[in-house]
Formats: structure tokens, sequence, C-alpha cells
């Protein structure tokens, strides 16, 4: 119900309308505390988040000139062919929820470096460079699985951070203020009928004191 469809100018109705208002205030302080929750949630993983991005960052940064260099001395088909046999990571995840919100959890994992002899390769068929290459890259790939959790989290807390910001600003700023309009509108419709109908008494009990 909104000022755009009031409903007529009754008790039923002022009695109605205030119960939905009750709830809605209600559903708005304990929007108000979960917003503030998870936004204390986000702030206590910024910062270990912020430091973890740091790390694959800078990995990233000594990686990737490696991998140049051991493209320029090993091409690109010969560091496919030390890069054969591949192998699929994978990994254990779980469904769970944090705050009522449901995230996907990566409970272990196998480890990602290698050595020399567990690539497949004796040590005098792969170059230092290749080697390096393959260590960075490795490395980084574990940096990346260990802040996966993490960023996952972080993504859905934002999500439903801006999710409930939206609901609470629907409901203070829309939904509240056009029932406590209705409200007003209804009572000072019902306070005019009120002081009319005791005018109108009054009339007939001078009318009839007259008479008498």
């Amino acid at each position: 119900m909104t000022s755009g469809t009031r409903p007529p100018a009754t008790r039923q109705n002022l009695l109605a309308l205030q119960r939905r208002l009750d709830r809605v205030d209600k559903g708005t302080g304990l929007l108000r505390r979960k917003r503030e929750a998870l936004a204390a949630e986000l702030f206590r993983l910024a910062r270990p988040a912020a430091s973890a991005r740091a790390s694959i960052a800078a990995r990233a940064a000594t990686a990737y000139p490696v991998l140049v260099g051991a493209l320029a001395r090993e091409g690109a088909y010969g560091l496919r062919a030390l890069g054969w046999p591949g192998r699929d990571l994978k990994v254990g995840i779980r469904s769970t929820q944090v705050w009522g919100i449901a995230v996907a959890e990566i409970l272990d994992r196998p480890p990602v470096r290698r050595t020399l002899q567990a690539r497949g390769m004796a040590p005098p068929g792969i170059s230092g460079s290749a080697e390096e290459a393959a260590s960075a890259f490795e490395e980084l790939t574990e940096l990346l699985l260990d802040a996966a959790n993490r960023e996952a989290l972080l993504r859905r807390l934002g999500e439903a951070l801006a999710r409930t910001s939206r609901q609470v600003n629907t409901l203070e700023r829309r939904l509240g203020p056009a029932l406590r309009a209705d409200l007003g509108a209804i009572r000072r419709t019902l306070d005019e009928r009120e002081r009319e109908e005791h005018l109108r008494l009054q009339r007939l009990l001078r009318a009839r004191q007259g008479r008498g």
C-alpha cells in the first residue's frame, strides 16, 4: 500500500497500516544490523586479502619475465615438450555458509610444486630458465589456490552487503515514508470526521434544548 493506492480511511485500515509499519521498522533494524555485521566481516578480511593480492602480483611480476626468457631459449614447442606430460590438479570442495551466505570452500589440494624428477625430465634435459619458469608458476598457482577461499568469500560478502544496503534504502526511503504518509492521511481524515460528528451532536443537543 502506498500513497498512490491509499486505502479507505477506516479504523481497521489504520490498525493494519500501523502493524505493517511496525513490521517494516523491525525489519529495517534487523537489516541494518546485518549490514553492519557484513561490513565488519569485509573489513576483517580486507587486510589479509590485500596482502595476498600483493604477494600474487609480486610473484606474477617476476614469473612472467622468467617465462619470456625461457621462451627465448627453448621456444614455445620446446617448453611444451618440457612440460609434458600434463597433470590435473584436483581439489576437494564443499559447500558451506558464512553469515547465511552460501559459499564454496576448498578443503584440500595436492602440492603444486614438484622436483625435477617429479616432472619426468632428467636434469640435463631442462635448461635453468625453463626450470626457473616452472617453479615460478607453480609457486604462483599455490598462491592463487591459497587465496581462492578468501576471494570467493569477499565477493559473496560484497554482493550480500550491496543487496542488504538496497533493501535498507528501499525500506527507509520508500516503503516506510509511504506507509507513514498513508497513516497520517487516515488519521487526519478520521480526526476530521470525529470533529464533525462532535459538532453535529452539539448542534442536535442545542436544538433539543431549544425545543424544550
